[in-house]
């Protein structure tokens, strides 16, 4: 059986920034060739769609941004806790760029920061189950502590358009990639699911009945029950 891959913290960091680095830079980039449109005055004409080009990058950054700030880094120094408030607007603000549509069924909690990372990065990969469209249901249950998150997704029928799981992630969140390395374009799961073993919590992803699932729950206590010692000897 592969072994887990282990990173160094350095490959680990330099990986994230990759992987940030690669969600900004087609919007980044927009945000520029807009800008040049609107400083040439030859290209008058076009004004008008620089500015609809600018604001629709604009908005796509900010939501790629704030979704990077809490799901790779959530380091505020005020507390260890986050509240799933925060959860849920820096999720709105991503599914306000994405295709599909978020049902949003947490309570109101606070969550040790790791737990609110795992959750928020498992509802990325959910995300990206339903490429082209769908609904991506969110839901925390269970006591705290025990804490149980579960994600279904499904596309829209009439679209006729297919749930899948994304491609690779079974192996990157158990951190066993079938290719036997994790690169810029991977870490994301692979952080997933070292996020999920740094909070004890056992993964579970794959389709049933063409419904997307992705699940994280609590790993059951270790066994405590000892062996009894032997009974001694009889004597006579």
């Amino acid at each position: 059986m592969a072994d887990i891959i282990e990173l160094k913290a350095t490959d680990l960091a330099a990986m994230l920034c990759s992987r940030v680095c690669h969600d900004l830079i087609n919007p980044i980039g927009a945000i520029g060739n807009g800008l040049e449109v609107l400083a040439d005055p030859a290209q008058s004409e076009m004004a008008e769609g620089a500015r609809d080009l600018i604001a629709s990058a604009a908005k796509q950054s900010r939501g790629k941004l704030e979704f990077a700030r809490l799901a790779y880094g959530a380091s505020s120094t005020t507390g260890t806790d986050i509240d799933t408030r925060e959860c849920e607007r820096v999720a709105r603000i991503l599914f306000d760029i994405e295709k599909a549509d978020l049902e949003w069924n947490a309570p109101l909690i606070l969550l040790p920061k790791h737990k609110a990372k795992l959750f928020m990065n498992m509802l990325l990969i959910a995300a990206g189950s339903v490429p082209r469209g769908g609904v991506v249901t969110a839901s925390i249950t269970g006591e705290a502590g025990q804490e149980k998150f579960e994600f279904t997704s499904r596309s829209d029928p009439e679209k006729r358009q297919k749930t899948l799981v994304p491609s690779g992630a079974a192996g990157l969140l158990s951190g066993m990639p079938e290719e036997g390395s994790v690169d810029a374009r991977g870490i994301q799961p692979f952080y997933t699911g070292l996020l999920a073993r740094m909070t004890d919590m056992e993964i579970e992803i794959g389709l049933e009945d063409a419904q997307f699932y992705f699940r994280a729950t609590p790993k059951a206590p270790a066994s405590t029950e000892t062996v009894p010692e032997s009974a001694p000897a009889a004597t006579e």
